[in-house]
């Protein structure tokens, strides 16, 4: 496996962090970005230094807010600068809300799909120039099992968001084929265990609309919506699959790549619907001419 120069969004914690490390470890030059490395994130930037040195592996932090362009553009530049090149991206980078979708105001909607998708977008446009001129590329999509599969109640905006940047990852896929950059969207089920994610997800910003949720024939779903997704996955779950799959993604050689893996261990049927989603999409190319966009060229 030849050693590649990759970046992972949302690094901090959670998925993205255990991809870092995972993808170190492996042997590739990783950056671990995130945002005020010099802020709150300080104490993480020092305890990534200090695994990386434990470790002997090539992990290393960068500044890097998604909900900023010129924050974007500075991080990918300060990569090539420093590394010489940049082989992946993995968009990890999100944030999860929990609770009526009528009482998120509009202003929350826009915050969830500008760290989920227009954060996506942000990297891509700083680095896609580069990694169109090298001729070769990867992009890695974590995405999530609730686009396809089942939807519990009060996650709307985090699930419209993820959605959105499925529906992105399948448009970039084909035009960027031809270019010689591959696609793989990581479906991860609902880890509720493991990660940071429920535990430190947002609410809604209209507390009295929100309350009256609580109180009316709504009253105890949000609760049972929890406990039952924690009840659904198996006591063995391990988030750190997730980064697994990708070092295997990362590691398989160019043109050999999935287009999808799903890791979901509560087997929400995501997999069923985005099996024969895909199988459409590659019929539709296959009827339109197109059908060589959807395998990337050296």
């Amino acid at each position: 496996m030849s050693k590649q120069v990759i970046l992972v969004t949302g690094a901090s914690s959670g998925f993205g962090l255990m991809t870092a490390k995972a993808l170190a470890q492996a042997g590739h030059t990783v950056y671990a970005t995130m945002r005020e490395t010099v802020g709150k994130n300080a104490p993480r930037v020092i305890e990534i230094a200090a695994w990386a040195k434990a470790e002997g592996a090539d992990l290393r932090t960068a500044e890097l807010d998604v909900q900023s362009d010129s924050s974007a553009e500075t991080g990918v530049a300060h990569i090539l600068k420093e590394a010489g090149r940049l082989d992946a991206i993995v968009h990890n980078a999100g944030h999860m809300v929990f609770g009526p979708a009528e009482a998120f105001t509009p202003e929350q909607f826009m915050q969830q799909y500008d760290v989920n998708v227009l954060g996506t977008q942000r990297v891509n446009r700083a680095a896609l120039p580069h990694m169109r001129k090298q001729g070769r590329g990867l992009l890695v999509w974590v995405g999530s099992s609730s686009t396809r599969g089942g939807t519990p109640p009060f996650l709307s905006p985090y699930f419209a968001a993820k959605a959105a940047m499925d529906a992105l990852a399948v448009s970039y896929s084909t035009e960027l084929a031809l270019w010689g950059i591959e696609t793989t969207i990581m479906v991860p089920g609902a880890f509720t265990k493991g990660t940071n994610h429920f535990a430190h997800s947002g609410k809604p910003a209209d507390t009295e609309r929100a309350a009256e949720y609580e109180t009316g024939p709504y009253v105890g779903i949000a609760d049972k919506a929890l406990k039952g997704l924690a009840a659904l996955e198996p006591s063995d779950a391990d988030p750190a699959e997730v980064a697994r799959q990708i070092v295997q993604v990362v590691g398989t050689p160019f043109g050999k790549r999935p287009f999808r893996v799903h890791v979901d261990p509560s087997q929400d049927g995501a997999e069923i619907v985005n099996a024969v989603a895909d199988r459409m999409r590659r019929e539709m190319y296959r009827n339109i001419g197109l059908e060589n966009l959807l395998t990337p060229r050296q």
